[in-house]
């Protein structure tokens, strides 16, 4: 349960420093005292009368509270989640408090979790829990210092309300501002202590989000937004095929349309830079480009199926075994035996990818919807031929990524960085992605497909279980294989199987990685993997609950005694949703169905019944989605409740008609007419409830995801009998 109770000044520094902090977590609640560190910042970059204690926290003289934030945001909430934290312990005036996006740099940034600066995974409240929360409480400390040693009273006396610091015995006050200069002179102290739970006055409340103004009034700066005097845009023609390459380019079209600049072949095709898109885009259109396609990739989506099918039924590489499979089911009277089959997935993101950079003689800066900081830096300084520390990162808003903009390649920046080299450096140069080269360009939820096998006792409960899995590595050949992939297991790819909650005495997993046969560039797709082991394991133990005659959440929770967070949000999300009462009936021979679906992904634990309405020809109708949440201490309970919609409305859109297919190589879809995303007319209702918790908080950008879809086709078999094994659904209702 809990947080860090102390941590040295020296860990401190190191974790302000980026570096892995490994400290024993035993209780947030049980004491609360932390050491914090770190010389104040005053006197190095900040701005004579302001107080900079520490590498997340400026106060200035005008009572402004500015976090520096170490990670993105695209739209889950962290800058607002972050703030919080800080605030919480500083106790600041919410309404003075703004966040800034930090740049790039392992000495102060680094997420906590990885060793390296970045934002994904759900982690970035996880890890910053303690660190920003001491980062607040450090600076309210030295506040409270400054004004004991002006006022000649004891620090102990002193109290902190909305950035007001007060002396009752002597009527004194101060605001944060008043006192900034004098805090900064003052000695970090080497312990602090953290709030009592019960004194929170900002952690597990709703506050208004602290991004929400500057995107309602155009304010926000995208990197669309950027422009920089002389400033050329690029845009790029792609080979129509993964792997392809540049043969030959007859360009003088193209540099005949006033406006465009420059045309310069690089390693991912060919970039044309005119003074604004549209010209850049005019001038790409004109372009005669012969393309060498003898070493691409040539292969379909139905070859895909087929290939993987096969697979099926040979044994991979063992991912988990426990007791012994083979003997239970030689002697079992009962088995099930279902495959299921997934898609390649976009990620469609309201923003398509773009980026600007400015080379000059010995260094760069660089301006986008910056994710992974530590990997994006070296990269583009790779292609520049700089050391990293002379590349600059400016992190801007990002408008959605969902795993898109944490390439491991860094593609799109990479891709940038050629350009600007190409030129060299004579301009800015800003690279534009249309959602057509979004669409098309790969990096795509790899297809996966399972087999999976149980062997039912007398009382209907799986005395044996066995999970095939066949898919691409997202981790093989990226820098992260190093961490993720062990004996040729790829964690990304077995996530939610390989962990399966339920209790079964004989269990196997295992895998076939097909990275070789399908040469198709894939990365994480929201809830990485969780995104087919969810479906797989939890229809199937639907079906496992329909052969034994059982409500499917009373042997869901018979199989869940020894894990008391998946059975808590289980038990929650059903009593919510009413799960023991009938569903009102639907007129003119419609049907109505529920199904449930629990899952476990990023430490977090959601349940979700979803409600369904089938007309007679096949057509259905979300009606409503009721979600459990239990993500340890809420921090924000209206950014939780936004992401866990959020969540679902993305899986739906992906459940009913996300499909990414190839047809000799070439993908099919370029937009969002023939790649839909959920308008909101097809928006279900939605219920969140979240689990009150002690526990350390966990993520939410990506928990929400993986329960809706089995649980929408457990719904659907309820209402009509008929099992969806392959997705997206999309007319199989009909068929």
């Amino acid at each position: 349960m809990s947080i860090v109770t102390k941590v040295s000044r020296r860990d401190f520094l190191k974790a302000g420093a980026g570096l892995t902090l490994a400290v024993s977590i035993p209780s947030v609640f049980a004491n609360n005292k932390l050491k914090a560190g770190g010389p104040g910042l005053a006197g190095s970059a900040v701005e004579a009368g302001n107080f900079a204690p520490n590498a997340f926290v400026t106060i200035g003289s005008d009572n402004t509270v500015t976090v520096i934030s170490k990670h993105l945001e695209m739209g889950q909430g962290v800058y607002t989640g972050l703030a919080t934290l800080v605030a919480e312990e500083l106790d600041a005036d919410w309404s003075t408090v703004k966040v800034e996006g930090a740049g790039a740099s392992t000495k102060h940034y680094n997420n906590l979790f990885w060793g390296a600066q970045g934002t994904g995974g759900s982690t970035a409240i996880a890890n910053s829990f303690e660190q920003m929360r001491t980062a607040g409480a450090t600076a309210r400390a030295m506040l409270v210092n400054a004004a004991a040693a002006q006022w000649k009273v004891p620090a102990r006396e002193i109290t902190v309300s909305n950035s007001v610091v007060s002396h009752a015995k002597s009527n004194r006050k101060a605001t944060f501002g008043e006192l900034a200069e004098a805090a900064s002179e003052q000695t970090v102290p080497g312990e602090i202590n953290l709030k009592d739970p019960k004194d929170f006055k900002l952690i597990g409340k709703t506050a208004p989000r602290k991004d929400s103004t500057a995107k309602t009034n155009g304010t926000a700066m995208f990197t669309q937004d950027m422009k920089l005097p002389g400033m050329l845009v690029a845009v790029v023609a792609h080979p129509p095929k993964f792997g392809g390459t540049v043969k030959n380019v007859d360009d003088k079209a193209a540099r005949a349309i006033a406006g465009v600049s420059d045309v310069v072949t690089i390693p991912s095709g060919v970039a044309v830079l005119a003074t604004n898109y549209w010209t850049a885009k005019k001038g790409r259109d004109a372009l005669n480009i012969e393309w060498d396609l003898s070493t691409a990739y040539k292969g379909s989506s139905e070859q895909i199926a087929v290939d993987y099918t096969k697979l099926l039924g040979k044994r991979g590489t063992v991912v988990r075994q426990d007791g012994d499979t083979e003997s239970q089911f030689a002697r079992s009277e009962r088995t099930v035996e279902s495959d299921y089959h997934f898609p390649f997935l976009a990620h469609a993101s309201m923003e398509p990818l773009n980026c600007l950079i400015k080379l000059d003689r010995d260094s760069a800066e660089v301006w986008n919807g910056e994710q992974m900081q530590t990997a994006d830096q070296a990269a583009v300084a790779g292609v520049l031929g700089l050391d990293p520390e002379k590349v600059k990162l400016n992190m801007l808003y990002a408008g959605g990524s969902f795993g898109r903009r944490a390439n491991p390649q860094a593609d799109y920046l990479v891709e940038t960085a050629h350009i600007v080299k190409a030129i060299g450096g004579k301009a800015p140069v800003k690279l534009v992605w249309s959602r057509e080269d979004d669409m098309k360009g790969g990096y795509y939820r790899p297809v996966y497909a399972h087999r999976l096998r149980a062997a039912l006792g007398k009382n209907g409960l799986p005395v044996a279980w066995e999970n095939r899995i066949v898919g691409q590595s997202i981790a093989k050949g990226s820098p992260f294989e190093g961490f993720l992939v062990k004996d040729g297991v790829d964690a990304t790819s077995v996530e939610g199987s390989s962990n399966l909650p339920y209790q079964i005495p004989n269990m196997l997993v295992d895998l076939h990685t097909t990275n070789e046969q399908v040469r198709v560039p894939i990365q994480w797709w929201r809830a990485v993997g969780s995104t087919h082991t969810a479906y797989a394991t939890e229809v199937f133990v639907d079906e496992l609950a329909v052969q034994a005659k059982q409500d499917p959440v009373k042997y869901r929770a018979t199989l869940l005694t020894k894990r008391p967070r998946h059975a808590g949000v289980l038990k929650l999300v059903a009593e919510k949703a009413g799960w023991n009462k009938p569903l009102a009936p639907a007129g003119d021979g419609a049907k109505r169905g529920r199904g449930i679906a629990v899952h476990e992904s990023f430490n977090s634990f959601v349940a979700q019944v979803v409600e369904v309405t089938v007309q007679k020809d096949g057509n259905f109708k979300v009606d409503r989605v009721v979600c459990a949440v239990d993500c340890g201490v809420v921090v924000n309970p209206d950014v939780v409740e936004a992401q866990m919609e959020g969540g679902i409305g993305f899986a739906l859109a992906a459940a009913l008609t996300g499909e990414i297919t190839l047809k000799d190589g070439e993908v099919q879809q370029s937009n969002y007419h023939d790649y839909p995303v959920l308008r909101i007319n097809e928006m279900p209702k939605v219920e969140v409830h979240m689990v009150q918790s002690g526990e350390k908080p966990t993520g939410v950008g990506e928990p929400g995801v993986p329960p809706l879809a089995p649980a929408l086709a457990n719904a659907l078999f309820n209402a009509t009998g008929k099992r969806i094994r392959k997705l997206p659904i999309g007319e199989q209702l009909k068929a």
